[in-house]
């Protein structure tokens, strides 16, 4: 028999499924992460590899620019700003999306500066939004146009 749970909070009285596997589903995840991170990071210590050889393994990936950072923070700042007028908190945007409440957190304060694609879409789906790229003229190049 499945669970049912009461959202009082958001003003709703009926009764909602509730599974706590993608919560659980989650948790392993986030562990399993911590676990692998922690082996490379104990295998780099000792190996203590160059550049190359880092290059070569794919355990190395180029930091982003400035400007692709500051591009990323609007977005999740855009997010955020929805979030807020919408009257959501973070423990409702985690509930809609399965990602954990303190991982959204710290994508809405830039310490998560790497998110995935996946990760501002389940964002902004859980918000009736969606994510849209678009490919522009770079200003050094732009400069050297003109």
């Amino acid at each position: 028999m499945q669970q049912t749970r009461r959202s009082h909070r958001l003003g709703r009285n009926d009764d909602q499924p509730h599974s706590n596997s993608s919560a659980a589903t989650t948790r392993r995840r986030r562990a399993e992460q911590a676990a692998a991170e922690q082996a490379k990071r104990k295998r780099l210590q000792y190996e203590k590899p160059g550049l190359a050889e880092l290059l070569a393994s794919g355990d190395y990936s180029e930091p982003m620019s400035q400007a692709e950072y500051w591009d990323l923070r609007k977005a999740v700042l855009r997010l955020k700003q929805l979030r807020e007028a919408a009257g959501l908190s973070l423990a409702d945007v985690a509930e809609r999306t399965g990602i954990d409440r303190a991982a959204i957190c710290r994508l809405e304060n830039g310490q998560h500066q790497n998110p995935t694609i996946g990760t501002l879409n389940r964002y902004a789906d859980a918000l009736g939004k969606r994510v849209s790229f678009q490919v522009v003229d770079t200003a050094k190049r732009r400069a050297k146009s003109r």
